[in-house]
C-alpha cells in the first residue's frame, strides 16, 4: 500500500493530565490559548468527538467539503475521522466537549446521523449550555479530586447534553421495539461500513451481519431517508475526496487505498456518483496529482 503524503494533521486523543476519564471539557479561549501557532485553520482528522457550542460571536467552520456560518446557537458535532478546520473562530466562545469513540455508548439514530452543523434556538441553548457548564464542573471535580471522579456519572451527563442539543429528535414512543430493532440493525451496518474497503456490495455486510439486504436497505431508509446501497456509495466516495483532496496519492493509489480493483473501476464509480472524473475533481478542490492515474 502506498502511502501518499497527508496534508492533513492527524489529531490524537491526548487527555490533560487527571483528565483520562474519556472526556474533556474547554472553552473556545483556552483552545486559542492553546493553539497560538493558529494550526487550527489547518485541516485535520481527530481520532475522537468534539461538541461545540457557540455561546457568543460568529466565525466559521469547514467539514468535509462544506462550509459553516457560526453564530449565537451554532451547534458542532466533529466526528472522529472528519477532516475539518476551525477557519475563523477568534470571536467565538462557548464549550468544546472532547470525547473518546466508545465513551457515549449506544448512540441512537438520530446521533448517528446528526450532522456536522445546526442551530439550536434561544430556548434549547438556554438550557444546553447549563448541561455542559455541568458537565465541565464535573470534569474538573474529576480532574482535581480523583476519589470524587466517576465516569459513569460524566458519561451520562454527556448523553443528558448529546439529547439536548440533538437536531430535531423524534419522540420516543410506546412502539418503540420495532423501532429499536431496526436503529440496531443501522447501527451494526454503519458500523460495518467502516471496513468498506474490503467490501463494496450490501450483500456481502448482509452475509457478514445475518441480515438480508431488504432488512439493511429498510433499517438504512428508516435512520437516512436513502437506501443501504446509497449509503454504502456516499461513505466511500466521502474517503475517496478526503485522499484526493488531502493526500498526493495518484488515482491508482486511491483506487487501491479504496479496495478497488484497479484505476478504471475507481474512475467508473467516482465518475457516476460526481459527474466528474477524479483527476478532475482533485484539479479543482484538492491537491495535485503529479504521479498521473
Amino acid at each position: 500500500m502506498e502511502n501518499g503524503h497527508q496534508t492533513v494533521r492527524q489529531l490524537r486523543y491526548s487527555p490533560a493530565v487527571g483528565s483520562s476519564h474519556g472526556v474533556e471539557v474547554l472553552d473556545f479561549a483556552a483552545l486559542r490559548a492553546m493553539d497560538t501557532h493558529r494550526r487550527r485553520v489547518l485541516p485535520q482528522r481527530p481520532d475522537f468527538h468534539v461538541l461545540a457550542l457557540i455561546a457568543s460571536g460568529t466565525g466559521t467552520h469547514e467539514a468535509d467539503f462544506h462550509t459553516y456560518r457560526l453564530a449565537e446557537g451554532s451547534a458542532v458535532w466533529i466526528r472522529p475521522g472528519m477532516v475539518h478546520r476551525w477557519s475563523d473562530i477568534d470571536a467565538c466562545d462557548g464549550p468544546l466537549v472532547l470525547f473518546r469513540p466508545g465513551f457515549l455508548s449506544g448512540l441512537t439514530t438520530a446521533e448517528a446521523t446528526a450532522p456536522a452543523c445546526w442551530h439550536l434556538d434561544r430556548q434549547r441553548l438556554s438550557l444546553a449550555l447549563p448541561a455542559a457548564e455541568h458537565l465541565g464542573r464535573e470534569h474538573d471535580t474529576a480532574a482535581r479530586t480523583p476519589h470524587l471522579a466517576s465516569p459513569a456519572l460524566l458519561s451520562h451527563l454527556l448523553a443528558a447534553l448529546v439529547l439536548r442539543v440533538l437536531p430535531d429528535a423524534p419522540a420516543r414512543t410506546g412502539g418503540a421495539p420495532a423501532a429499536s430493532r431496526s436503529t440496531d440493525v443501522f447501527r451494526a451496518y454503519r458500523a460495518a461500513v467502516e471496513d468498506f474497503t474490503d467490501w463494496h456490495h450490501v450483500a456481502d455486510y448482509a452475509r457478514a451481519l445475518g441480515y438480508d439486504v431488504r432488512t439493511l436497505t429498510r433499517a438504512t431508509r428508516a435512520a437516512t431517508g436513502t437506501g443501504a446501497k446509497t449509503f454504502l456509495d456516499q461513505r466511500i466516495l466521502l474517503e475517496a475526496r478526503r485522499l484526493l483532496a488531502h493526500t498526493d496519492l495518484p488515482v491508482a493509489g486511491c483506487a487501491r487505498r479504496l479496495g478497488f480493483r484497479d484505476a478504471g473501476n475507481f474512475t467508473t464509480f467516482f465518475r457516476r456518483q460526481t459527474a466528474t472524473p477524479p483527476a478532475a475533481w482533485r484539479a479543482a478542490y484538492g491537491a495535485p496529482d503529479t504521479r498521473g492515474a
